[in-house]
């Protein structure tokens, strides 16, 4: 196994040559991959219909085609899942990643080509590993196993040579034959599409494996890793996997759960790296240890633009390109992908911190904010405020979600909460005070908003029994996978049933 993994360690490493170069020269990379992505097309239907032999530079291309979102996709979607193909991209799509989103209980099916699996995704799987094998060279992280919990995977009802299921189970059932021999359980218990029964199965198997690595959402970690303590009455996963060394996560941020992952993994020597892997495409990478920023991974068989926020609700909305980005400013980010999505919004905003190399936070969603009161509380708000308010009271959060209290006759509006501590807070007034006091520290316009309780009173913060979360998100079907218990809203369709489940347990 020591030789094993001085093997692969030596091949991942290789790899760090071509990150530079397109670090050094991100607009030329860029560049090449438009003009890669539009000759591909030029014979679809899509790239017929809007003249793509013609197009030659990025400035055409954004006045020809229209920024497009799910809905405006949707018929051509249709119409490949039940099978016709030359739609929107060249070679046969046969799978399609099902996304439940975060603002929305529709589900959405992304297609997923042949090119996105090998240029995309596992382009960018391989590259976390080779991150993570450059920044720790005497890494052991090959000697044993990898626990990756997937969604499910499952034929469609539209076509019997097309599938779907969640982006995590199309990766793990068309990964190359090397990966499959390192990560376990099997197959079969991977894609369980049973959660609950999922979860006991992994725990009961895992615990007899040598595992070195975790990958994915860290919520549906948490719940695996409290079961195998719980089998095993251990105190913590090292004394159940002691060689335990890296944890790959993404899907949230993963702020509200650090203290957490410290308290199941109690060692200086883990090392934690961030992916930005949605259904559309895998995005960006946590390429220094000593940092959360994440660098923008420009050579996947994407090209980006960037839509500043102000410019969000305009009929005719103009982006910007890589070269023109400024620091700090949040950006919703609009992707053209070798999997056919053109000029397409997938609903991320980010906030660039580095311009050399490009370098990125994400910031929140496009549709998942409160802007009830003209207050513009987004996601990274949230974070900074919770985190704030956590270290006040000595505090862990297991999940959260926020929406807003509306005006009524005699009363201002306020935002209201629904928190499940892993912690319990030292003192639960003063968290509440803190959250408060950090918003209106971060954001002026909900300061503004809160001025004398003009418009908005003080938050109104519920302490979640345990569970709560687990059993509302059960209750809506989105156990496990890659689905993620939404953050804020600017109506109270996910208060209101939080709430129910509250009362009810």
């Amino acid at each position: 196994m020591e030789l094993l993994n001085s093997i692969f360690t030596w091949i991942m490493k290789k790899r760090i040559h071509q990150i530079e170069l397109f670090m050094k020269y991100p607009h030329d990379v860029q560049e090449e991959w438009f003009q890669n992505l539009i000759s591909a097309a030029e014979a679809t239907e899509w790239g017929k219909k809007y003249d793509y032999k013609s197009i030659l530079t990025p400035e055409e291309y954004k006045r020809r085609v229209p920024i497009s979102d799910y809905d405006d996709i949707k018929g051509y979607i249709d119409r490949m899942i039940k099978g016709e193909q030359n739609i929107l991209w060249p070679s046969d799509i046969k799978w399609f990643a099902k996304s439940s989103g975060t603002t929305s209980d529709r589900s959405k099916f992304i297609p997923v080509s042949m090119e996105a699996l090998e240029e995309c995704h596992y382009q960018g799987g391989k590259d976390m590993l080779s991150i993570y094998c450059h920044n720790k060279p005497e890494n052991k992280v090959f000697t044993g196993k990898s626990v990756v919990i997937g969604g499910s995977s499952q034929i469609n009802n539209f076509s019997p040579d097309s599938y779907y299921g969640d982006l995590s189970s199309i990766l793990i059932r068309n990964l190359p034959f090397w990966a499959e021999f390192k990560r376990t359980p099997n197959l079969e218990v991977t894609l369980n599409p049973n959660f609950e029964e999922k979860i006991e199965q992994i725990a009961q198997i895992t615990i007899k494996e040598d595992v070195t690595s975790l990958a994915g959402v860290p919520t549906w970690n948490i719940v695996m890793a409290n079961r195998i303590l719980e089998i095993t009455k251990k105190d913590n996963l090292l004394e159940v996997w002691p060689n335990l060394e890296f944890y790959g996560h993404g899907g949230v941020s993963f702020k509200p759960y650090r203290e957490q992952f410290k308290q199941l993994i109690p060692s200086d020597e883990m090392y934690y790296l961030e992916n930005y892997n949605a259904s559309e495409g895998y995005f960006g990478l946590q390429d220094q240890s000593d940092s959360d920023d994440l660098l923008l991974m420009l050579d996947y068989g994407i090209y980006y633009e960037f839509l500043p926020m102000e410019f969000l609700e305009d009929e005719h909305p103009k982006t910007v390109g890589l070269d023109e980005v400024a620091l700090g400013k949040n950006y919703a980010m609009i992707i053209s992908t070798n999997a056919g999505l053109w000029r397409y919004k997938i609903g991320d905003t980010i906030r660039f911190t580095s311009l050399s190399p490009y370098r990125f936070q994400i910031s929140g969603r496009t549709k998942q904010y409160i802007n009830t009161f003209g207050e513009e509380v987004i996601v990274d708000n949230a974070e900074q405020a919770l985190h704030a308010a956590c270290l006040a009271t000595n505090a862990n959060i297991r999940d959260y979600t926020a929406g807003p209290v509306y005006f009524n006759a005699n009363e201002a509006g306020a935002h209201e909460w629904v928190i499940e501590f892993d912690k319990k807070p030292s003192d639960f007034n003063l968290f509440c005070e803190t959250l408060d006091q950090k918003l209106r520290e971060i954001n002026s316009d909900y300061d503004a908003k809160r001025f004398k309780n003009m418009a908005l009173n003080k938050p109104i913060v519920h302490h979640a029994p345990p569970t709560t979360f687990y059993k509302w998100m059960k209750s809506r079907g989105k156990l496990g996978g890659q689905n993620k218990v939404p953050r804020l809203a600017n109506n109270r369709e996910y208060l209101d049933t939080l709430l129910e489940v509250m009362r009810n347990s």
